[in-house]
Order: C-alpha cells, then structure tokens, then sequence
C-alpha cells in the first residue's frame, strides 16, 4: 500500500477522500493548506479558515491519522493574488481556482507531500485520473453536477503521476451519507463558495488593495450599430469607441468589471437589465448593451497564444495547419459545447459551432473528446 498525502480543507470532500484512503489501507497524513490570513476583505462568515483548520483536526482526529498545517500564504500571494491583481489592472479576468491548483495545490503542497514521503497527494476533486499507454488521463467526475475537471485543466503528466481523485466516482449525495456513516464532523457542512482559499469576497474592495478607483463613462451602445454586422474572426472583438453609443452614467475604475457582468453598473430605468459587452482600461471605459441577446455579448471563437497552450497529454499536441474537433468549455459547470480547433502560427483558433456569451480574456478555455480533458488555455 502506499503512503498519500491528502489535502484536508475541512469540508465534506476531502473529509471522505482521506477515509476512503484509510478504508484501502493506505497509510494517510492528512495536511491542512493555510494560504490566506487577511480576513478584512471576505464576508464576515463565509469560509473563515480557522474554522476549516479546525474541523480539518477533527476529522483527522476521528480517523485516527497524522495531521499538521503548512502555511504557503507567501507563495499564495506571490504566484496567484499578485497576477490576480495584475491581470485586472490589464482587463482581464482571471481564474484564480484553475491557477491555485496548477501553481499550489499541485506544485507547492506537492512538493511538500513529497518531503513528508508521501507517494501521492489526495484532494476530493470530482474528477478521475487513469494511466494509458501514452500517459495519463484527467476525466470529468461521474456527478454531472459538481465534476470539477474543469479547474484542473492546467494540471501535467508529472503532477497527475501523483494525484489521487478518491470520490472521483461518486456523486455529492453518496460522498455526505459516507460523512454522516462515519460520523464526520463535516458531514452537513455546506460547500465552500468564492475564491480558491480566499473564500467569498467582495471582490472590487479586495481589488481596491491594489487597484485605485478612477471615475470614467458608461457608454451604452445599440443593438444596431454597425459594427455588429462585420464578421470576427476567433483573435477579434469589436473595436468600440465612445463616439459608438451614448453616455448613460460613471464607474469607478473598468479593471473592476468584466465582460458579462450584469450587478454592480448601478444603473437603472431600462426595459432590460444592462451587460458588460467590453472593457477598456486604456481609455478607462466600459461598454454596455441591454438584453441578454445584445450582440456585442457573443463572439464566434476565441484565440489562444502559442505560449498558452497547455496540452495534458503530449500525444495529443497539434502541429501548425492541425485541425480537430473536440467538446469545449469556457466557465466552470457551462455545458459542452461543439467547436472546431485549428492550430496557426499565432496559436489555436477555435471556432465555434454556435456564437457564445459572456468571453472574457484571461479566462480558460477547456477542450475534451467524450469525458477526457484533452488541454486548456488562456483565452487572449
């Protein structure tokens, strides 16, 4: 049997990933991850971290297993909310979850698994990992509902080698009567919201640390302007300048607003709620369209840049002139959608079969054939 590491957060998930571990005879530590110490900008009582540290020893405390902190708040800091905060200051709209497992769950806190002599490192991700003869596979979590393969779309051949998905197989319902047979104090523990470690925020005051507010316009722009009937190509948007709508009202700073965004205009007297169709922090602008089927919300595809592409298994990398057809997802949960990927010298267009809502740069795009995540990259 081996020795595994797991990640005990202090919910329900990882709770039943470190017992199931222990149940097939595995020698468990179980390990809680502090990464975050400032609580001025989370709500008051969403994901306070002491409390996850504590039902996280009590869990390990009932299933009788080793169990310690490590605090990696400074790598935290460094290598996620440091490029949080610049990706917003540039327009753009990152994902702090796809990059806390690439860069700590599954670097940092591995690496320190690895020291304690750990042969793999265990998390409670709906999500599976197999070995093929080309090397090895991340598969979406049988639970529809909560498959979590998405935030792992960055992970590579030598960290999967290592993971461990225990309740990878099983759906939301069976992983909390498995809590509640054993008796885990997180067995009716509701699930964590918000950003990875951080928890819930209000996310313009956690930006307002570093990003200062600078009153500029609103611009409202028709459904009719004619623009919208030029065609786009995947690595475009739409060149919007304020002299193509009207001004309706100030914001406070467009690195605070991302594409889709529909709270926080605070804006009213319209028919239909008003969307963020683009932002530019340049001119200090945000453009605005009314009605969920404003055109400016959707784009025919997306571009991602040579430098990132990310290909989990090497067998599956494209050559320049490389055309395939795979299943695609631009958000977390969002249904599988059809597009078609070409490979170019500028990077991987990829066209869709039907124009999508709500792009944002910054985000990741995840691509799978059938329940296989095949790569992922940042959207340009």
């Amino acid at each position: 049997m081996a020795k595994v590491v797991v990640g005990l957060s202090g919910g329900v998930d990882s709770s039943v990933a470190a017992y199931l571990l222990k149940e097939k005879g595995h020698e468990v530590i179980g390990v809680f991850m502090k990464n975050w110490h400032d609580t001025e900008v989370t709500l008051s009582d969403e994901c306070p971290w002491e409390e996850d540290s504590k039902d996280a020893l009590l869990v390990a405390d009932k299933l009788g297993i080793p169990f310690h902190s490590v605090d990696l708040s400074k790598e935290y800091y460094d290598r996620i909310v440091s490029y949080m905060f610049d990706e917003y200051k540039n327009g753009r709209t990152p994902n702090p979850d796809i990059l806390c497992n690439r860069e700590i769950k599954f670097d940092t806190f591995l690496k320190h698994a690895v020291l304690l002599g750990g042969d793999y490192l265990a998390t409670g991700h709906y999500c599976r990992n197999r070995k093929t003869k080309d090397g090895y596979e991340l598969m979406a979590g049988l639970d529809d509902n909560k498959d979590q393969s998405y935030f792992l779309c960055q992970i590579n051949q030598e960290q999967l080698s290592k993971a461990l998905f225990p309740i990878g197989e099983l759906n939301k319902k069976e992983v909390r009567a498995i809590a509640s047979e054993q008796d885990l104090v997180t067995a009716e523990k509701r699930d964590s919201q918000g950003l990875c470690f951080i928890g819930k925020v209000k996310l313009p005051d956690f930006l307002k640390q570093k990003l200062k507010e600078k009153k500029g316009n609103v611009i409202k722009v028709s459904k009719d302007w004619d623009g919208f009937n030029n065609p786009l190509s995947p690595s475009e948007e739409y060149s919007l300048t304020e002299e193509d709508g009207v001004k309706i009202g100030e914001h406070n700073g467009a690195h605070f607003y991302t594409i889709g965004q529909r709270k926080g205009l605070n804006i009213g007297g319209y028919t239909n709620p008003l969307f963020v169709i683009q932002t530019n922090t340049k001119t200090n602008t945000i453009y605005v369209g009314e009605g969920e089927d404003h055109l400016g919300l959707y784009r025919p595809g997306l571009l991602i840049k040579n430098e990132d592409i990310h290909f989990i298994k090497q067998t599956d990398e494209m050559e320049c002139g490389d055309q395939k057809a795979y299943q695609i997802r631009i958000r977390y949960r969002q249904k599988l959608f059809q597009a078609r990927l070409v490979k170019t010298n500028e990077g991987l267009e990829i066209f869709f079969n039907q124009p999508q809502k709500a792009i944002a740069k910054g985000q990741f795009a995840a691509w799978y054939e059938k329940d296989v995540l095949i790569g992922s990259g940042v959207i340009s």
